[in-house]
C-alpha cells in the first residue's frame, strides 16, 4: 500500500529535523575553544545565517497556506 501524502510529509520531517538538530548541536562543539580559534563576528555570522535560513523556512511554510478571501461590502450586501 502507498503512503499517503501526510504519512509521507511526517516521515521525511521527522528524519530531517533530526538531522537538523543534530547538525546544530555539532555546530555548537564548535564552541570549545580548547580546540579551535575563532572570532565574536565569526560567531555572528554563522548564527544569523541559521537564523535567515529557519526564517526563510518559516516563510515557505506560510506562503504555502490559501490566502483568506476579501470580503466585499456593498450598501449592505456582502460579496464574496
Amino acid at each position: 500500500m502507498s503512503e499517503t501524502s501526510r504519512e509521507n510529509f511526517v516521515r521525511l520531517a521527522e528524519k530531517r529535523v533530526a538531522r537538523a538538530i543534530n547538525d546544530i548541536r555539532l555546530i555548537g562543539n564548535l564552541s570549545d575553544r580548547s580546540n579551535y580559534e575563532f572570532s565574536d563576528t565569526q560567531v555572528a555570522e554563522i548564527l544569523a545565517t541559521i537564523r535567515n535560513e529557519v526564517r526563510a523556512c518559516s516563510k515557505r511554510f506560510k506562503a504555502s497556506r490559501k490566502p483568506k478571501r476579501a470580503k466585499v461590502q456593498l450598501v449592505g450586501r456582502q460579496l464574496s
